[in-house]
């Protein structure tokens, strides 16, 4: 009886530590600075454009350079969610441009909502440094 319990203990155990670590792994946070190289796709076309990120904590800011020139970045990074949005000038009109994803480490992807003149989906490559 005292084997069955000790047995019993001890796979509770292991699931809990299991099911923690998979938690753990599932909740970490990844620090998206540096530049990254963007696919977009929209109803209205495609692009190639390159942002440059600084995140400190949970806060993002950084650059958008791409067809509509550039501008300035402000969003957030929780856990692996991304969301960041800029303002560019498209054909004589602010257009609000709205990025939301995830990241895995070296990538990103997700939807895009570009005012109410388009969607799309983009992803997303880390540039590596030049050594």
């Amino acid at each position: 009886m005292r084997n069955l319990l000790f047995i019993l203990a001890a796979a509770c155990l292991f699931a809990f530590t299991v099911i923690a670590a998979a938690q753990t792994r599932d909740g970490e946070s990844v620090n998206v600075s540096g530049t990254w190289i963007f696919e977009v796709e929209t109803s209205v076309g495609s692009g190639s454009p390159t942002f440059t990120f600084k995140q400190d904590g949970e806060r993002l800011s950084g650059q958008y350079k791409g067809a509509f020139g550039e501008a300035p970045v402000a969003g957030t990074v929780k856990g692996k969610e991304i969301k960041f949005s800029f303002t560019v000038n498209a054909q004589g009109s602010d257009v609000a441009m709205t990025y939301t994803g995830s990241v895995e480490t070296e990538r990103m992807k997700g939807k895009l909502e570009a005012g109410n003149l388009a969607s799309g989906t983009w992803t997303a490559k880390r540039q590596q440094e030049k050594k």
